[in-house]
């Protein structure tokens, strides 16, 4: 299956040849590994990666006798936020090292950004332009693509409506890509708009908001140096983000900590683990439930922490109670004394963290897994101060950042919502009349005994989840809430192998009408359908070939410089989202607040103009104090930032005291200089300096109980207890109004229609001019007030987290106990997932399926795999899909070590691959990589490419063989637990 470059004899040859040139000369290391070609990390991976994957650029040898211009931008993958530098001489990207500078990655990278540069000189990249003509590609012209694409998608929203296009865009946007493919999702007219948090931790973002305020990591990779317990669960840090590890591993050795390891599976991060817990896939909130029942039996809870900070603990005290250690091990198989191990480090060996990814947030119970998690956090104190929090790292390079603004179904940018408060918000930014947007939507009629719609209505309506685009197209159109079923797919940047049910995935390909990916490589959209016309590939740049911003896991934002122009005949997004919009007539509205300049191809915005409206609008969340300028500035002195607090010192120049990339909420205006905030909630300095409270988001009471903090808050804070959110109308109540600028003044005047009820009303999120922020700040205030975070999210449908069953468990005798919910409908659709999980016992399946399915990383590849399986470095590491299968389960069935296997599912799909026999996994349990595609149940694709754009790798998706099941809360699929059977192929 591998494609290699050249072969190993002669590159030995060369690197021979270079080293005898070389060895009468005094020569630095640095300078051999430039003149060696080596990228920093080369070396150390000479012994398993062959010498003719080491050479120069296709462009030819790099002229050390001229200027090399160094630019720095961010690696494109993971979301740690490694800084990479790339070294450029007459337009060619020539050589590549980290940055070791940066408080981040600090002169590191993993296998995938040492090969970074491979992204921008693959020659397996679309080149230009493509349509399928009775089930050919044929290459067009970007004119042609835009005026074709363009006309469908007008011909398809006067048939249909504007929701039967959907959007579906990339967690690898810059932020001024993500914004503005939000941005024009509202100009078009839908919430029809999702990308790949949806897949990841939407549920982390619902379950952490409604806990404590914000859906956000909390504290940083580089803080958790400062941890003494720290447990992982459902995270292999050392496969997904591995940079990372380096400060987890020298914390551990520094700090003499705990790691403890949750996991199916025994993974490269619970081998440096202290202890590793080995638990049943989909019982998450037994296991939490059993950590909290021996720490409210032996009194190791942070009281003081409960009862200033906290609401609903008793409620949770109550449901623990019912998790004996016997229970617990009953549905786990986890026994009571070693998770007593656990409780006791944890609660008492503090500061402790909390390490999730999607091993947690994957399940139809994602996001009270997520809540349960938040309740050990709040039971033992862990939150809000250094070493403590919910470290949540998160996949793509900028999920974080595109999550923020808006790429989501239920939210304008910043975390907005979609009430008419939120739109009429957004329409004062975007300088444009409400009712502009309103006339946009659709009006939804009666379907299925449901009322209709009017185009205001719709407005406030959440989209469809990216996990169910393809029912919405397949389903009876009546089943469907909305004008009609979906017709169109308008893909930027996102996989087609990432979600579970991929053979219904390629009946929904199969029914649109029309399909468009703008990606630099075809993904699976463009290989796993039968489609033979009206479909498009658009060859859209890397984020190393255009400028913005991205913003890593821990809220830090980093600008990227491009590095080089784009390559073929690939535009950046900015670019294309401009010509789309212009062709669909609303271009003029939608751009009006930008410096354009001549791009490429035609004109386009300028990033640093998009973020600055980003500046204007996103008082939410604190993105108003990172201009340009800023961000630029400490790309430019990453030296000053201290490596565990990340914060330079007070005399570093234009970046004195700030925290580096300035992690939201960065309040005020850029002239304000607040530092941003490197730890959420951290009441333990003043606000000025990054401190903070939890958000109280839900009223000020619940059943006779204050949900105000009671006797905590920041120092030099003028009031000394717990408070609401700011307005002005709480600024006059205060006599805090006075300090308002005349210009303040009027601004919010203008935003309150000068009635002085609407003007009262006016809030810390919804003044542009930003006064009431910086005078609750001036104040010692947080400007959202000061609140309990809530251990009980009566909002949510299990207000306290329940366990309840997979969809497709191994145990009916406990779906008996522990069902999932009733049937209902959500996002505009039916969720049927208690009809299929009774049919599941009913029909006996797990005696036919007996081994349970999970899936997570590896190293070398990323997401859906695209990118990086066509990166020859890494391909060459990794050249085949596999199973892990324990040796007893592979015994039992004549299953070799390499052999080829069947794993066959519960919905009658399966998937041949390599099998790997091993004891990382238990009996009963197989775990499958989620990178892979090109092959659909034995069925090689690689024909359906467009020639010269096959990934070098190729395999089955694990997604053919997971199966149906839903997060009541986000939509977010069950990828980590099914059931499955495997046999010799």
């Amino acid at each position: 299956m591998l494609v290699k470059r050249k072969q190993g004899e002669a590159a030995r040859g060369r690197l021979a040849s270079m080293a005898a040139g070389i060895a009468t000369k005094t020569i630095d290391r640095r300078s051999f590994l430039r003149n060696s070609g080596l990228a920093v990390g080369g070396l150390a991976a000479l012994g398993t990666i062959k010498a003719g994957m080491t050479r120069q650029a296709e462009a030819g040898p790099t002229d050390h006798s001229r200027p090399i211009e160094l630019r720095k931008n961010i690696c494109t993958h993971c979301s740690v936020g490694c800084t990479v530098i790339g070294e450029v001489q007459d337009g060619v990207w020539v050589g590549q090292e980290p940055a070791w500078d940066s408080p981040i990655n600090r002169g590191t990278h993993c296998a995938k950004g040492a090969s970074v540069r491979e992204l921008v000189h693959g020659d397996r990249r679309l080149k230009y332009p493509m349509k399928k003509v009775g089930g050919q590609w044929q290459r067009i012209s970007w004119d042609q693509a835009i005026d074709e694409i363009g006309d469908k998608m007008l011909d398809i929203r006067e048939r249909s409506g504007a929701d039967a296009a959907y959007l579906l865009g990339s967690a690898k946007f810059s932020n001024e890509g993500a914004y503005l493919f939000r941005k024009f999702a509202a100009f078009w007219g839908t919430n029809n708009v999702d990308h790949q948090a949806r897949i990841c931790h939407s549920t982390t973002v619902a379950g952490v908001a409604n806990t404590w305020g914000y859906g956000a990591m909390t504290n940083s990779y580089n803080d958790i140096r400062n941890s003494k317990t720290i447990i992982f669960m459902g995270s292999n840090a050392a496969e997904a983000h591995p940079v990372s590890m380096q400060h987890i591993l020298t914390g551990k050795e520094e700090q003499r900590a705990n790691v403890i390891v949750f996991d199916p599976r025994f993974t490269r991060t619970a081998a440096h683990a202290t202890d590793f817990v080995r638990i049943r896939p989909g019982t998450d909130i037994p296991v939490i439930w059993g950590i909290m029942w021996h720490i409210f039996e032996n009194g190791w809870e942070d009281q003081e922490f409960i009862a200033q900070r906290v609401w609903g603990m008793d409620q949770i005290r109550e449901e623990v109670a019912k998790w004996t250690p016997d229970e617990v091990e009953r549905v786990t198989g986890v026994p009571g004394e070693q998770l007593r191990r656990v409780a006791e480090k944890f609660a008492t060996e503090r500061p402790s963290t909390f390490i999730w990814c999607m091993g947690g947030t994957q399940h139809t119970v994602g996001t009270a897994n997520v809540r349960a998690y938040c309740n050990l956090l709040l039971a033992t104190g862990n939150v809000g101060a250094m070493g403590t929090g919910a470290n949540i790292f998160r996949g793509h390079c900028n999920v974080q950042g595109a999550t923020d603004f808006g790429l989501d179904i239920g939210n304008l940018p910043c975390y907005y919502g979609l009430s008419e408060g939120a739109w009429r918000h957004w329409s004062r930014v975007w300088d444009m009349p409400y009712a502009y947007f309103v006339d946009r939507f659709d009006a939804v009629p009666a379907k299925g005994g449901r009322d209709p719609r009017s185009p205001e209505q719709n407005m406030n309506v959440p989209g469809i989840p990216s996990t169910r685009w393809f029912d919405a197209t397949t389903l009876d159109a009546e089943e469907v809430d909305q004008r009609d079923n979906i017709k169109a797919m308008i893909v930027f940047g996102h996989g087609g192998n990432t979600v579970p049910r991929m053979a219904d995935a390629r009946e929904g390909m199969n029914a649109l009408d029309l399909l468009v990916v703008a990606d630099p490589h075809p993904t699976t959209f463009a290989a796993l359908h039968e489609r033979t016309d009206n479909t498009y590939l658009l060859p859209v740049c890397t984020q190393f070939e255009c400028s913005g911003s991205r913003t890593a896991s821990n809220r830090s934002v980093q600008w990227g410089e491009k590095i080089v122009d784009p390559i073929f005949e690939s535009d950046n997004d900015y670019a294309v989202m401009y010509r789309l919009a212009e062709k669909l007539g609303f271009a003029e509205e939608m751009f009006k607040p930008y410096e354009m300049v001549q791009g490429k191809f035609s004109q386009e915005p300028t990033p640093e103009s998009i973020l600055r409206e980003i500046n204007r609008g996103g008082w939410s969340v604190g993105y108003t104090g990172q201009s340009p300028e800023r961000l630029k500035a400490h790309m430019a002195n990453q030296d000053k930032f201290d490596l565990v607090t990340l914060r330079a010192p007070a005399a570093a120049g234009e970046v004195g005291g700030d925290f580096y990339g300035l992690p939201w909420p960065c309040w005020g205006t850029a002239e304000f200089r607040h530092p941003g905030t490197h730890i959420l909630y951290n009441p333990n300095v003043p606000v000025k300096d990054g401190g903070g409270a939890f958000r109280p988001r839900f009223g000020l009471e619940r059943d006779g109980e204050t949900l105000l903090a009671e006797g905590s808050f920041p120092p030099e804070s003028e009031i000394e207890d717990g408070y609401p959110q700011f307005t002005m109308g709480v600024l006059k109540r205060l006599g805090w109004d006075a300090d308002l600028t005349p210009q303040e003044l009027a601004v919010i005047e203008g935003i309150g229609e000068f009635d002085e009820e609407k003007i009262d009303a006016v809030s810390w999120s919804r003044d542009l001019s930003g006064g009431i922020q910086r005078v609750a700040i001036e104040h010692g205030c947080v400007p959202y007030g000061n609140g309990k975070a809530r251990a009980v999210a009566w909002n949510l449908p299990d207000p306290i987290p329940v366990h309840r069953e997979p969809i497709y468990s191994p145990r009916p005798d406990l779906v008996a106990d522990f069902p999932t919910r009733e049937d209902g409908r959500q996002f505009r659709m039916p969720n049927i997932g208690h009809t299929i999980q009774q049919s599941v016992v009913d029909r006996g399946l797990h005696e036919s399926f007996p081994i349970v399915l999970t899936s997570g990383r590896l190293v070398e590849y990323e997401g859906g795999g695209e990118e990086t399986r066509s990166n020859p470095w890494l391909a060459e590491l990794q050249q085949d899909m596999f199973v892990e299968i324990n040796t007893r389960d592979a015994e039992s069935r004549g299953i070799a070590d390499g052999g080829w296997v069947w794993v066959n599912g519960p919905e009658g799909n399966r998937a041949r691959v390599k099998a790997l026999v091993t004891e990382r996994v238990a009996s009963g349990t197989a775990f499958m990589p989620f990178h892979f595609a090109g092959w659909f149940q034995g069925e090689d694709q690689r024909g359906n490419y467009p020639e010269g754009t096959d990934p070098i790798v190729l395999g089955e998706s694990v997604n053919v063989v997971t199966t149906y099941g839903y997060d009541p809360v986000t939509g977010m699929h069950e990828g980590k637990v099914t059931l499955c059977q495997i046999e010799a192929a």
